[in-house]
């Protein structure tokens, strides 16, 4: 598939800045299984699911990774911490990587943490040793921000807007923005709708958002990223598709980790899934996504899931004036449904 295939006009006022209040405000555009589509907001969501459909939410829970520090000389850098290695060492991007030469050690611009620089890695990564006197999660929450997506300039107010309600898993540097619109209440609606709500990890890395640079998808690299899917989440997914009811996916994240497990059988490790159109789903019925980036894996994704259609849904969507990215609003689409206007069903 050329990549630009995936590309479509966003205009900068669709990228949302800020998270709407409350979070289940967020409008929801709904594709059903004629390719219908509906304009709903996330609290109708309990009335959109099937009594016994199981509901999977990524758990994973963002960590305040982007440490500011003060470069040899007092200059302002950065460091953002990506995945931890062994014996302390982390994969991170540092800015400017040049100033920041292997073997010093460097301050944050607040708190206790200090950072040790290492040697570079590919893609532009760094191995960057964390110090701090206690336990590393005390010093970030003094030392280090949350990393939000570089489209998103508003600085953010509160940090909990960029973790979901039921995070409870650190690890990520990016969050699983479709769960961002769920509240307890949504919950308890799709539990009391008689769904099952189930939870998997998948700690989500930059690379998850990084737009593809080749001229096919598939030569598009994806690094990996650590999941996990508890056997007994396994059997509840595996129980619902033999018996006909629908998995309702939380997130591309969620796709990743659950779809991970069924190709491979794996219930956790590291995966390098990259999900294109072709792909077979062995686990997925329905998703609850955002609105993504053009030439991005995750757009890659929502073709393959629903076909080319997602083009006719994205236009409505900035017709209409939803909200796009990691703060806008959501679509819910069931596997293989949307299908260009004109077309037959």
């Amino acid at each position: 598939m050329h990549t630009e295939e995936l590309d479509y006009e966003l205009p900068a006022a669709s990228i949302a800045q800020r998270p709407v209040e409350p979070r289940d405000a967020a409008r929801l555009l709904v594709a059903d299984e004629v390719g219908d589509r509906r304009h709903r907001r996330v609290a109708d969501l309990p009335g959109l699911v099937e009594p016994g459909t199981v509901v999977v939410l990524n758990e994973t829970a963002v960590i305040p990774a982007r440490v500011p520090v003060v470069r040899p000389g007092g200059g302002d850098g950065e460091v953002l911490l990506l995945e931890p290695e062994q014996d302390g060492w982390w994969q991170a991007l540092c800015r400017p990587s040049r100033q920041l030469r292997d073997g010093t050690v460097v301050p944050a611009r607040s708190g206790p943490l200090r950072i040790e620089l290492g040697g570079t890695l590919d893609g532009g990564r760094r191995l960057v040793r964390p110090l701090a006197d206690g336990p590393l999660a005390d010093a970030l929450a003094s030392s280090g921000v949350t990393p939000l997506p570089p489209y998103i300039t508003t600085p953010l107010a509160d940090p909990d807007r960029y973790q979901t309600v039921y995070a409870t898993r650190p690890g990520s540097v990016a969050a699983p923005t479709a769960g961002l619109h769920l509240t307890r209440a949504v919950l308890d609606g799709l539990v009391a709708r008689g769904a099952r709500i189930v939870t998997v990890e998948l700690v989500v890395g930059l690379d998850t958002f990084r737009p593809i640079d080749t001229e096919l998808v598939e030569d598009h690299r994806i690094h990996s990223e650590r999941y996990r899917v508890p056997a007994p989440v396994w059997d509840e997914v595996a129980s619902a598709r033999a018996a006909g009811r629908p998995v309702l996916a939380v997130g591309t994240t969620s796709v990743r980790a659950l779809e991970s497990v069924a190709s491979t059988g794996e219930l956790d490790g590291r995966t390098e899934l990259f999900i294109t159109p072709g792909f077979r789903f062995g686990a997925v019925d329905r998703l609850l996504t955002n609105f993504h980036l053009p030439r991005s894996s995750l757009l890659a994704l929502v073709e393959a899931f629903t076909g080319p259609g997602w083009r006719d849904l994205y236009a409505e969507a900035v017709a209409e004036g939803y909200r796009f990215l990691s703060f806008g609003d959501a679509s819910l689409l069931d596997h293989s449904v949307t299908r260009p206007s004109g077309s037959a069903p």
